[in-house]
């Protein structure tokens, strides 16, 4: 049985037509239905509840004051740094209210102060920096204040790195020292009762004097 005639095609072309029908598929050339219906998009990734800002543990014009500044970068190097600090007085550095309420203090590589909030966070935190949500990089936390000493720690990890945690110790009496913030406070003694007042006893009476012998007269 013979076969009919079929031109055979040059390896080159067939090679050509196959590298143009890839080319059509890559770049839209060639479009298959979709049997599936309309793609969807990806669904978002859910955003981070915001934190609530609360009422700070103390109000700002407990800050207000002259202050003796210092830092240190390890825990065991505070106590040496708050005495440090304390010598600072002779230039302290000083904290006044703000005009809106708030407080003059510097950011980070900032040469003049701006007004900050104190901005109180969920689990007795609070946090001094600029308007915005509690936390912020630019915020500072309150690792402790007892009334004398303050304790800031820096949000930003690249600003703590190179300022490190910030010791204020407040010059001179202003401000009695008071509960660390966070802890309770302690009762208060109970006032020992007076002790009854003795009664009054009546002084014994005076003895009645003498009678005076009158003098004699000589004859």
């Amino acid at each position: 049985m013979s076969h009919p005639y079929r031109p055979k095609l040059p390896t080159a072309t067939l090679l050509a037509l196959l590298a143009a029908g890839l080319a059509a598929c890559s770049t839209g050339g060639l479009q298959l239905p979709n049997l599936f219906g309309p793609s969807q998009p990806p669904p978002a990734p859910e955003q981070p509840a915001p934190i609530p800002t609360l009422p700070p543990a103390f109000p700002p014009q407990d800050l207000v004051g002259r202050w003796g500044l210092a830092a240190y970068h390890k825990e065991e190097d505070r106590a040496r740094i708050e005495t440090a600090a304390a010598g600072q007085c002779k230039q302290p550095y000083v904290i006044t209210l703000g005009p809106t309420g708030g407080v003059m203090m510097h950011l980070a590589d900032q040469a003049t102060p701006s007004e900050l909030r104190l901005k109180g966070a969920p689990g007795g935190k609070t946090y001094i920096g600029p308007e915005g949500e509690p936390g912020g990089t630019q915020d500072r936390l309150v690792e402790s204040f007892d009334g004398r000493v303050l304790i800031l720690r820096w949000m930003d990890p690249e600003v703590q790195g190179r300022y490190g945690t910030m010791v204020y110790v407040r010059c001179g009496p202003e401000g009695g020292k008071r509960p660390a913030h966070g802890a309770k406070p302690k009762p208060k003694p109970k006032p020992k009762p007076k002790p009854a007042p003795k009664p009054k006893t009546e002084p014994a009476p005076k003895p009645a004097p003498k009678p005076v012998q009158p003098p004699v007269q000589q004859q």
